[in-house]
């Protein structure tokens, strides 16, 4: 089990390309489970394979995506997507937090990503980075039953 008090980070470069969702859900799968992270590995998979989704979607170019997952001092687990674009993400107020609540149109193939984000983890956002943009969440640590 990490220590919440030291910081832990682990970054993976993801091809600008659809592929790119199903080996994000399956790096964060297996990273939280070799660590024998305290996360609910399937909100923290959903919610990673919506940003890796949103980036590939939203962003020009065959740049690399980059996959960082941080243990946060609280003991819960940050995970953030960079890409190349410096544009916010459609749906972020100007501080970059997820606007209020919102219902996507019904009929609409898309525009839930950022309400499951902001539905399913304990904060969320985007920050400018030197090379373009990092959209996150945070996932709080979750208690595990006593083993016999």
């Amino acid at each position: 089990m990490p220590d919440p008090s030291h910081a832990a980070t682990w970054r993976f470069a993801l091809p600008h390309t659809t592929a790119a969702v199903p080996l994000a859900r399956a790096l964060i799968r297996n990273t939280l489970a070799d660590i024998g992270a305290p996360v609910d590995g399937d909100t923290a998979e959903l919610l990673t394979a919506e940003l890796v989704a949103n980036a590939v979607r939203h962003t020009a170019g065959d740049e690399p995506i980059e996959l960082v997952v941080e243990l946060v001092p609280t003991g819960g687990w940050q995970v953030e997507v960079h890409d190349q674009d410096p544009n916010p993400p459609g749906g972020l107020d100007s501080l970059g937090r997820p606007e209020g609540p919102k219902r996507p149109d019904g009929l609409a193939e898309g525009g839930r990503g950022l309400l499951l984000i902001r539905t399913l983890s304990a904060d969320a956002g985007y920050r400018p980075t030197p090379y373009g943009k990092a959209v996150w969440f945070v996932l709080p640590p979750v208690e595990r039953p006593e083993e016999p």
